[in-house]
């Protein structure tokens, strides 16, 4: 069976605007949380930059990806996307953790702020991050890595949306508590877009069986093949967010020749693939051995 190796390229051009944005963003929203005393406005600064972080992480670890395997890299590096991730994710939810901390401080403390730079900056936000989200849409359709990246984008243009919220209130009304509230409300967004994405990556690193996939019902098509009395030791577990790998000991019936164990293999093969979307299988075939039978070997 030949495998699919196609691999969807980051536009370098779309990224470089989009990191080029989000930088321009960060610096005019850390000037303007600092003259205007608002924590929400540094708080969506801090989640530019880590935008920033995720855009070049996205963008090197989807060039790391494509590189070809070596001899002592047999798989090449197709987990550097993953990884990369795992990573963007990750560090979310540690700002997360850190606005809420700070958001808390200001509740207990609560200070005057300038709102016009609040609504200014908040504005000009989500005006650059919805050109940003629209750069790297495409490309998030493919990759789960550059699907973090924009995650982290387009939840800047709804916390962005929060921010001038809040500065209108504080504004009209002088609701500071309002800051400190949309900080929160925003970290707490922020953790809830992220923990999906931290279990996916997690559970490809860890060899998970992939989801949508029933390891019961791949071991019956497989049996159903007549030349096959039982599929053991199976395990299925994926390379990157697109690519299912399956490894099963097979017993033969019969005592086939090579040739013969072949065509069964390419046929299992196709079905495997077609049925399942599992995109490589490597299959031990044996015939009157005594070893373990059990489904999941232990």
């Amino acid at each position: 069976m030949s495998e699919h190796h196609h691999h969807h390229d980051v536009s370098g051009k779309n990224l470089l605007i989009t990191i080029l944005l989000n930088v321009l963003i960060t610096i005019s929203q850390v000037v303007g949380g600092f003259l205007s005393g608002s924590l929400a406005l540094l708080s969506d600064a801090m989640h530019n930059f880590s935008d920033v972080l995720a855009l070049v992480i996205a963008w090197g670890a989807n060039r790391l990806a494509a590189k070809p395997g070596t001899q002592s890299r047999t798989f090449g590096y197709k987990r550097a996307e993953i990884l990369a991730a795992l990573f963007n994710a990750s560090v979310l939810i540690a700002v997360a953790v850190f606005l809420i901390v700070e958001a808390v401080r200001k509740f207990l403390h609560p200070e005057p702020i300038a709102s016009t730079w609040v609504i200014g900056l908040g504005l000009l936000s989500i005006l650059l991050n919805a050109a940003s989200v629209l750069l790297v849409k495409e490309d998030a359709k493919e990759s789960m890595n550059v699907r973090a990246a924009y995650l982290h984008l387009l939840t800047d243009v709804m916390t962005s949306v929060a921010v001038v919220v809040g500065g209108v209130l504080m504004y009209y009304w002088q609701l500071f508590w309002v800051d400190p509230l949309v900080s929160i409300l925003i970290a707490l967004y922020l953790i809830w877009a992220s923990f999906d994405l931290v279990r996916e990556s997690g559970a490809i690193l860890m060899q998970f069986t992939p989801r949508g996939i029933d390891v019961e019902a791949v071991a019956e098509a497989i049996e159903k093949e007549p030349e096959i009395a039982n599929a053991h030791h199976l395990h299925l577990w994926q390379l990157d967010d697109k690519r299912v790998f399956l490894e099963a000991h097979l017993d033969f019936r019969e005592d086939l020749p090579l040739s013969q164990a072949t065509e069964v293999i390419d046929r299992l093969e196709r079905k495997l693939h077609d049925d399942f979307g599992i995109e490589h299988s490597t299959f031990q075939c044996e015939y009157g051995r005594n070893d373990n039978k059990e489904r999941i070997a232990q």
